[in-house]
């Protein structure tokens, strides 16, 4: 299993339209292409402004074609613009479990 680890820097005062926005639009659209969607987090102590969601694939070929049908749906063509203007900053990790890990 593979681990996807976004983070995000919202800007300032943004969060609740980004919370919004991904609530009502977004994650369902991602949910249906992603797949498994361990965790979607927000920061409250430490660097503020800060969305953390975690996505788990099987490979990293999974992941590649799971992203790609998401990129060419048209609804979510129409929705990422709207939550791109709310980022400053935007950063992925692949993270792969250790073998004791309980998320092996």
């Amino acid at each position: 299993m593979y681990y996807e680890i976004r983070t995000y820097r919202i800007k300032t005062g943004a969060m609740p339209a980004y919370l919004k926005l991904v609530s009502e639009e977004g994650i369902a659209l991602q949910k249906q292409y992603l797949g498994t969607l361990v965790g979607y987090f927000y920061s409250e102590i430490g660097p503020l402004n800060q969305i953390v969601h975690i996505w788990a694939y099987a490979s990293l070929d999974e992941r590649e074609e799971r992203r790609a049908a998401l990129a060419r749906d048209p609804a979510w063509q129409a929705f990422a613009p709207k939550i791109q203007a709310l980022l400053e900053e935007m950063e992925s990790k692949i993270m792969k479990p250790a073998e004791f890990s309980p998320l092996n």
